[in-house]
């Protein structure tokens, strides 16, 4: 049984929070003790909002557990963990009925705080993490570290009790808290709690956040440039409004074609491309560097035989050309272009099984687009899937989108963004984050120019946010404090990972570039490698 460490919790009645004396602001910070108190402490709001509770509670730290929370993976436990205290603050939105929680956690040793503030994102309808690694792990790394739950509570797949309103209209309320209007608040009251804490301001503040987490961050960039000064934003799922619409292509293929292939059958064709491809950059390694470069058609392994649970199943025609529609990605009924597939060797297992859509396109299109919860997303015609994408188009870009390449206020107020996609993400696909990159690049003067305050690194081989066969970012929330703090731009990022008792390590070339073998060295040495545009 997982242990769960102990907590104390001190709520003060509201009246108390907002009316403290000068005495009683100073126990937080007074003299030149090290430790704080952990309690409530007045909280002004933002605009817009009003404060409806502030609370604290206090941890004793050392090693920390963390319950089962699926479909999310359980966190490992993590050790050493100084002393700290969560201050929750509740807004509201006039006119809304929201209630917005705001989890701030603070070393309660001063001495352990960094001076930095770290904003955490979330994942699928996730806003933010309260009970995960998120902002202990932060804490444990000096930073003053917060979570918003935007008013929609905690859970990634369950959009049922907020999407909605009682009139089966959509709530666009709340919907705005969680594309962006909470995580400035988050920004606001977390900035301001740190100060009233300590004493002191705060001196760096940072988003870090992959999938939705890194939607997140690219929204805080276009649309508060000023809240943050460095944006670590993996894997982003920028373009909501039509990538939640794209990943449910595979079920519209399946169902037009009428063609229901199993899994082992359609990642057959991911092991045959890896095949063909994995030496385009000229190592043998089992990761396809680029698969922008990896042509391989997959009517080449109609009628090879596959074992799948111990029977023998020969590749049909039907099957290989549902694969390549797949990798192709959706398009209009007249052969337009709407968005992007998966990559080459990245899994099926999400979103391309039969009959059971990705849980994030499905929610999307049952309650936002269609606003009907019994809307059955398998059984799309190509026709019906173009009219669903235009109207999340028409009806959410401009709430969820987040995609607009005008960076300049954010370039403006010095910020620095750094974001990295897997080339192997099975959940969004990485050419998402190129597109966007390169419409950045259109408006805003070229590579060159927007390189000095947004990066974009493409990792061979990396699965959605981690995992997969290809080395892993090691410490990228390092090289964006580098970044920030010291000047120094990251021009790779380093990656690092075990293959059969070996480490290999690579270091990742920012966009456009790539690394290619030297031909010389260790293959699984990041020094055997340069950079080169290709």
């Amino acid at each position: 049984m997982k242990r769960l460490i102990m907590l104390i919790a001190a709520v003060v009645p509201l009246s108390a929070a907002l009316a403290p004396t000068a005495a009683g602001a100073a126990t937080h910070h007074s003299g030149n003790n090290a430790a704080t108190v952990c309690a409530t402490i007045p909280v002004s709001a933002p605009s817009g909002a009003k404060v409806e509770s502030v609370t604290a509670a206090a941890h004793a730290g050392g090693t920390v557990t963390f319950p089962d929370a699926p479909p999310l993976p359980t966190p490992a436990p993590i050790t050493d963990v100084p002393a700290w205290c969560d201050v929750t603050v509740t807004l509201t939105h006039p006119g809304v009925n929201d209630h917005v929680k705001v989890k701030i956690s603070l070393p309660q040793d001063r001495r352990k705080w960094t001076g930095r503030f770290q904003a955490t994102g979330g994942s699928a309808y996730l806003a933010g993490d309260f009970g995960g690694a998120p902002l202990v792990t932060a804490v444990k790394a000096g930073y003053v570290a917060a979570a918003t739950d935007a008013g929609i509570g905690q859970s990634p797949i369950d959009v049922s009790g907020w999407a909605l309103t009682a009139d089966g209209k959509v709530n666009t309320p709340l919907l705005k808290n969680f594309a962006s209007r909470s995580l400035h608040d988050m920004a606001v009251v977390g900035k301001e709690v740190a100060l009233k804490f300590y004493g002191s301001p705060v001196r760096y503040a940072y988003w870090n956040g992959c999938s939705t987490g890194g939607r997140q961050g690219f929204a805080e960039a276009q649309d508060y440039p000023h809240d943050f000064q460095g944006i670590l934003a993996p894997a982003p799922a920028t373009s909501w409004d039509r990538f939640a619409v794209a990943t449910l292509w595979p079920q519209v293929v399946f169902n037009e074609e009428k063609t229901y292939p199993t899994q082992c059958e359609l990642e057959a064709f991911n092991t045959a491309a890896v095949k063909a491809c994995d030496t385009l950059d000229r190592v043998k390694d089992g990761v396809i560097d680029n698969p922008q470069d990896c042509r391989w058609d997959a009517r080449r392994l109609i009628g090879t035989k596959v074992l799948c649970d111990g029977k023998e199943i020969t590749i049909s025609a039907a099957v290989a050309d549902v694969v390549n529609k797949i990798w192709a990605g959706p398009v209009s009924p007249d052969g337009k272009k709407l968005w992007y597939g998966p990559n080459r060797g990245a899994s099926f297992s999400y979103l391309a099984k039969v009959g059971a859509p990705f849980f994030v396109a499905d929610s999307w299109v049952k309650y936002f687009v269609k606003k009907d919860p019994q809307f059955d997303t398998t059984k799309l015609t190509y026709q019906q899937f173009a009219q669903i994408f235009r109207q999340s188009q028409q009806d959410f870009n401009g709430i969820i989108g987040t995609d607009d390449p005008n960076l300049s206020a954010f370039r403006k107020a010095g910020g620095k963004l750094l974001s990295w996609h897997g080339q192997a993400d099975h959940l969004i696909p990485t050419q998402g984050s190129v597109d966007y990159r390169e419409r950045v690049n259109r408006l805003m003067g070229g590579d060159k120019k927007v390189d000095d305050f947004y990066r974009l690194f493409l990792l061979p081989g990396v699965a959605h946010c981690s995992g997969g066969p290809g080395p892993q970012p090691t410490d990228d929330l390092g090289a964006l404090v580098e970044w920030v703090e010291k000047g120094q731009a990251p021009a790779t990022l380093a990656a690092a990972t075990t293959a059969n008792g070996k480490t290999i390590t690579r270091n990742v070339c920012r966009y456009p570039q790539v690394a290619r073998y030297t031909g010389h060295g260790d293959p699984a040495m990041a020094s055997s490698y340069r950079c080169a545009t290709v």
